[in-house]
Formats: structure tokens, C-alpha cells, sequence
């Protein structure tokens, strides 16, 4: 498996690209704004001649699904992501509002497929097992790859950081609780690719991240 990102948007959002030696190839958090970010993930995709099997959602916060639209126009993939964050696609004039961008830069469709806690997203010799990670969005996901210990967080994990909860539908509590009990459970040498900011490891959390400390000091 390999992954390439691109750093794009003003709230330098990472957008994955996943692929094997199949060329079949998904798409995480798609979050490119301009034509300019639209034409990368393009260039990219067209240069290492793959093909789009899915166009993942680890939430639906705008800044990981500005590019969905462009997606489905080039490549013809419908957005996946948790039933249960399918309001905030309905809730797009708010979000637009937190973002200070104009409503017509924040369109979104209801996704068409609805990703669940456990089951398995494929694409060419690859796995994804879908982990329900809810807390920064009440139906937030993240994408877990067994076999190469690889963890796709989304604003769940991050560096010394967790998601911010104070969005619609974000709660610190349940945050805490999905990271502990879902993601604190992986091994500790898995490579945790966050939604924002740079590359981690559970075990680097685990022993950094202010966060999951003791109840008293977090």
C-alpha cells in the first residue's frame, strides 16, 4: 500500500491517496478548494494512472469535502461516510458561517453511501476496516489498514492534539472515549496519518498527547 497527501485549503487539511499495485486507488478527505488543489489531486492521480474505487469521509466537516463535488465529476465517485454525520451535509449554511466562506462555496450533497463500524472498505489488494470514532463529529470514522499498520484519523488524532469539539454535533467526552477505547487499542508502532498537521504514532500518543493523560490532567 502507498500513500500520497496534498496539504490544501485555508485550514491545511491533508488529502490522502491510496493505492496498491493494482492501480485501484480511494480517496480520504477530499478537501481541495480551488481549481488550482483540484488540479493536483488530479495530476496525481492521472500521473500514477490510477482508478478511484471510493471517495472516503472520515466526517463531513467542510474542510475535508470541498473537492467531493470535483470528485464525482472527473472520476464519477459518490462521497461515503457515516450516517450518523449525514446532517451536517443538511447543515452547510451554519457551516459556511463558522467558516466565514460565502453558502455558495459550501455545498455539499447527502452522501449516497453510508460507511458502518466494522465493516471493510476494498479496493484492489486493500483493506480498510471502518473504526466509528465519534466526538468531533457525531458520526466521525477512521480508516484502519491491519496489515501495514497504517491509521487514517481524520480530526480524531492528531500530533499532541485532538480534535476541537466545539462544532455542531462535537463532544469532548465522547471524543476522549473513541480514541481511548478504539484507537488506543492498536499497537503502537501504527503510523496514525492525521487530518491536519504531521504524521504520529499511537505510541507516540500514547505517552505524548496531553490529552489522554489521567482525567486530572486532561
Amino acid at each position: 500500500m502507498k500513500v500520497e497527501s496534498l496539504n490544501v485549503n485555508m485550514m491545511c487539511e491533508n488529502t490522502y491517496v491510496v493505492y496498491d499495485e493494482t492501480g485501484e486507488c480511494v480517496v480520504i478527505d477530499c478537501g481541495c478548494k480551488s481549481e488550482a488543489e483540484c488540479e493536483s489531486l488530479a495530476a496525481l492521480i492521472e500521473s500514477r494512472q490510477l482508478t478511484v474505487r471510493h471517495l472516503l469521509c472520515t466526517h463531513l466537516h467542510l474542510d475535508h469535502t470541498f473537492g467531493n463535488a470535483f470528485m464525482r465529476e472527473r472520476y464519477g465517485v459518490s462521497a461515503e461516510a457515516s450516517e450518523a454525520d449525514h446532517l451536517l451535509a443538511e447543515m452547510c449554511h451554519y457551516q459556511a458561517i463558522a467558516f466565514g466562506i460565502p453558502d455558495e462555496e459550501a455545498e455539499m450533497e447527502t452522501p449516497l453511501y453510508t460507511l458502518k463500524d466494522g465493516e471493510t472498505v476494498r479496493f484492489g489488494e486493500t483493506e480498510l476496516e471502518i473504526i466509528a470514532t465519534p466526538g468531533h463529529s457525531p458520526g466521525g470514522v477512521s480508516f484502519y489498514n491491519k496489515a501495514e499498520g497504517v491509521l487514517f484519523s481524520g480530526d480524531t488524532l492528531m500530533k499532541n492534539a485532538i480534535g476541537a469539539t466545539n462544532l455542531p454535533g462535537g463532544r469532548k467526552s465522547k471524543l476522549l472515549k473513541s480514541i481511548k477505547e478504539r484507537l488506543m487499542t492498536l499497537p503502537d508502532s501504527t503510523v496514525v496519518m492525521p487530518g491536519h498537521g504531521e504524521v504520529t504514532t499511537i505510541g507516540e500518543e500514547r505517552a505524548n498527547n496531553p490529552y489522554l493523560q489521567d482525567e486530572g490532567k486532561a
